[in-house]
């Protein structure tokens, strides 16, 4: 007998047939995402579940008691609580990887677009406010040949160091959780302290995921320590920051500017600060949002769904589950 899927995400026919050549499937077909509450009712019986956002917490657990794992379409799984799925026996997977090099582009469009005033400069023109050269104060700062600063030395952000160093020029610092010897070797990246990190770097390009230990990682301690020309990219986690404080740097002046692709809440508040600065370029987290990238991602989720209900070890199991699988 087939194990069960629930798909809560529109995908790509092609993948629904892969999984239909193993499992049993149901798939959300609604134009917006789905609720919660059509979420919960429509796993009672599942064994698997394709899902991107949604908490896997004890209410979704004890709505879904045949739940063997559920796949992730996404790199982060900061929605799901581990040690809840360790006690049902449920396993998670996410989808690295594949979206790197999407990701690290989009970084760098928020680093130049933030950096030479890009959006501010098309609403000047767009406004009919171009009538004579541009003045000083409409000026930027230069990308090649500055420091570029990554918190969090994943994949992605040795593809962000990557395109810095042999794009641009640039110098490059990094603070991880441990040194990453062949991106020293490769990008002559140099390992350092946080502080050292935002004390020195002209771009900032925060690319943790977000855990306990992250929350809020940057915060009015962090901005005081940037250069008041310092540019501060998110292409993490909202809530790796405290956006009160990166409000007060922007209004301040502690620093240049800012681009956001992440927020603390999404969608973003329509009365957030923010959304009236010149000084902040915002995107709705779309990171990994083109249509080859999500493609591949859906593909990868199917894989390790399948792949986990037919009794084997899926591509990309996260980490916290390698020791129950």
């Amino acid at each position: 007998m087939k194990k069960k899927v629930y798909i809560a995400n529109s995908i790509p026919k092609y993948v629904e047939e892969y999984i239909g050549r193993s499992c049993d499937y149901e798939i959300w077909d609604g134009s917006s995402k789905i609720t919660r509450e059509e979420l919960l009712k429509n796993i009672k019986d599942v064994d698997g579940l394709i899902v991107f956002g949604h908490k896997i917490d004890e209410e979704l657990l004890n709505a879904a008691p045949k739940l063997k794992v559920v796949s992730n379409l996404s790199v982060g799984y900061d929605n799901f609580n581990i040690e809840a799925m360790k006690a049902r026996g449920v396993i998670g997977t996410n989808t690295p990887y594949v979206l790197d090099d999407t990701v690290a582009d989009l970084i760098f469009a928020l680093i130049l677009s933030s950096s030479r005033r890009v959006v501010q400069l098309d609403k000047f023109v767009r406004d009919g406010k171009w009538e004579k050269d541009i003045e000083r104060s409409h000026f930027g700062l230069d990308v090649h040949g500055a420091t570029l600063g990554i918190i969090g030395m994943g994949n992605i952000g040795e593809a962000v160091a990557t395109r810095g160093k042999f794009g641009f020029g640039m110098d490059i610092l990094y603070h991880n959780r441990s040194r990453k010897l062949q991106a020293e070797k490769e990008l002559g990246a140099k390992y350092c302290s946080l502080e050292e990190l935002l004390r020195n770097s002209d771009f900032i390009v925060l690319m943790t995921p977000l855990t306990e230990d992250t929350k809020e990682l940057i915060s009015y301690k962090e901005f005081d320590m940037m250069k008041n020309t310092a540019i501060f990219i998110n292409g993490s986690r909202g809530k790796t920051v405290n956006e009160e404080a990166l409000i007060d740097a922007l209004n301040s002046n502690k620093i240049f500017a800012a681009g956001l692709d992440v927020f603390y809440k999404e969608p973003v508040d329509k009365n957030n600060p923010l959304l009236k600065m010149d000084n902040v370029v915002l995107l709705p987290h779309i990171g990994s949002a083109t249509g080859k990238t999500r493609d591949e991602m859906a593909m990868l989720a199917a894989e390790n769904m399948v792949k986990a209900l037919c009794g084997e070890k899926p591509p990309t199991l996260v980490k916290e589950f390698k020791d129950i699988v």
